[in-house]
């Protein structure tokens, strides 16, 4: 599997379909409403499934966990993560039309503030059901500042997309 050079910003090249590679990215991750996050503690990786949302310009993400589990706990001791989200719950019997995304970044907690109630706000607007969790005591809210995507179809054809940043 080769992995094309980086291609960074918002003029990411077509996919044959005319479509830019954000625009798949925005559509498959707007289309799923959760993914794996991933992270690694004493030479070993976990994932957890973790309910997401996502910034306008994919530049950051957003999750809330209970902080008495092992995955605050890795998150506190290594903030390098990777979120991944696919479609394949809905098309099982499409194997080779699967798509999946991995973000790649860094996660840091959110402290209480106007910076929580902004990204608390983001999360709670697309799930709901997660207000009076995320504002529980025993909550932490965690900001995914992300470098990369990676985007896979047909299990083998991969390709990267770096968000801007600010400039």
């Amino acid at each position: 599997m080769r992995v094309p050079d980086e291609i960074a910003g918002e003029a990411a090249p077509e996919d044959g379909s005319g479509e830019n590679l954000d625009r798949i990215i925005r559509r498959l991750i707007d289309g799923q409403l959760y993914g794996v996050l991933c992270t690694q503690g004493q030479g070993q990786p976990y994932g957890s499934l973790v309910a997401y949302a996502m910034t306008p310009d994919l530049e950051s993400a957003v999750f809330a966990t209970q902080k008495a589990t092992r995955k605050y706990r890795l998150l506190s001791e290594c903030a390098h993560v990777a979120l991944l989200v696919d479609n394949r719950s809905a098309l099982p019997d499409q194997l080779m039309d699967v798509e999946a995304v991995t973000a790649t970044g860094r996660a840091f907690e959110v402290a209480a503030g106007p910076e929580f109630e902004q990204w608390s706000r983001l999360l709670t607007d697309r799930h709901p059901y997660l207000d009076t969790f995320v504002r529980s005591v025993s909550c932490a809210l965690f900001r995914i500042d992300i470098a990369r995507f990676f985007h896979v179809t047909r299990f083998q054809e991969v390709r990267q997309w770096v968000p801007t940043g600010p400039a």
